[in-house]
């Protein structure tokens, strides 16, 4: 893919989004030998696929299974470097994580930096904290790597990770709200809960951000329920939420009430549970739709930009989109017979 692409990415607007994901999608279909394969599958082809809607959305199963990489050079790994950089996602074994080969560094940090200052205003102006214990104590996370960059970013001497030393972070967002200094707490969702069960704080010039994940550490709680205990221990009046995933370069965020918002070089759609080809772009809604989520996200670039995931959600008309929970495995049955087609 050419300089210029990827320099016209961070600049896509709504009436040049679907051009762009159309030609990536040629791109990818040509020099993504596993994508070029689950598309033939299926019949789709740069031939007969002119809208988005059309476009095949790989499995995100797949990267557990597969190197799902985007590079003109064979083998493909000599696309990436003599040391690619691999994302990694949790899992029970080995076996079960998923692996993102990214080849170009670059641009996810031109992603993650562009769509926080858009959301955020400038990096600078903030302490940036992170309580991220489950993903500090692996290797390869893709959110602590975007975190620590934020973290470097923001310049500030009080700005750095935190495990599980939560009297340490108490007493030093009591000094940072003592001198009114702008803040971000972003923590994964169980880390947060432990924390307040522990300390009550009033926080007037932190965000707190929460990421997702329980991973069987506390009772499932549904979002509002999450949401209700943070706001009511840490005296805020919202709690932010961030949407994204170690096989995708983009996140969403949402600001109140759980309701994302995509940087636009990404998108979400709908897919009907039951046929995973009858897809929905919010562009042609009239009201909100509910099924399973796919994603395209530009910046995914040397990998995969189409992921049909394993979320559920609801998709508005103006694009914003919730995220409802993850399918079971019966949930994900259509998926699952695209996957067995070869």
């Amino acid at each position: 893919m050419n300089s210029s692409f990827i320099n016209t990415i961070f600049n896509t607007s709504a009436s040049t989004f679907n051009q762009a994901a159309l030609e990536l999608f040629a791109y990818q279909y040509q020099h993504n030998p596993i994508y070029q394969q689950f598309a033939n599958a299926i019949g789709k082809t740069p031939n007969n696929v002119n809208n988005i809607i059309d476009i095949p959305y790989l499995p995100i199963s797949f990267f557990k299974t597969h190197q799902v990489i985007t590079t003109t050079n064979s083998p493909p790994l000599e696309g990436l470097g003599e040391v690619p950089t691999i994302f990694e996602s949790s899992g029970t074994t080995q076996s079960n994580t998923s692996k993102h080969y990214v080849k170009d560094l670059s641009i996810y940090e031109k992603s993650f930096i562009t769509n926080f200052e858009q959301v955020y205003g400038n990096i600078d102006q903030y302490c940036i904290i992170g309580l991220l214990p489950s993903y500090l104590e692996r290797q390869n996370a893709s959110l602590v790597y975007m975190v620590k960059e934020l973290i470097y970013k923001s310049k500030h001497a009080q700005s750095g990770f935190y495990l599980h030393n939560y009297e340490e972070l108490y007493q030093t967002l009591l000094i940072l709200e003592a001198e009114q200094q702008p803040t971000i707490l972003m923590g994964v969702t169980f880390a947060l809960l432990d924390f307040v069960a522990k300390y009550t704080i009033n926080l007037k010039h932190t965000i707190v951000i929460e990421t997702g994940g329980m991973k069987g550490r506390q009772k499932e709680l549904t979002r509002q329920e999450v949401h209700h205990i943070l706001c009511s221990q840490l005296g805020v009046q919202h709690i932010h939420s961030e949407y994204g995933m170690t096989e995708l370069l983009s996140q969403a965020y949402a600001t109140h009430n759980g309701i994302f918002t995509c940087p636009p070089w990404m998108q979400v759609l709908i897919r009907n549970e039951q046929d995973p080809l009858e897809i929905h772009q919010h562009k042609k809604l009239q009201q909100p739709i509910t099924g399973a989520i796919n994603i395209i996200d530009l910046a995914n670039i040397y990998s995969c930009a189409f992921i049909a995931t394993e979320d559920m959600g609801t998709l508005h008309p103006n694009g914003q989109f919730e995220v409802l929970g993850r399918l079971d495995n019966t949930d994900i049955r259509g998926c699952s017979l695209m996957i067995n087609q070869y």
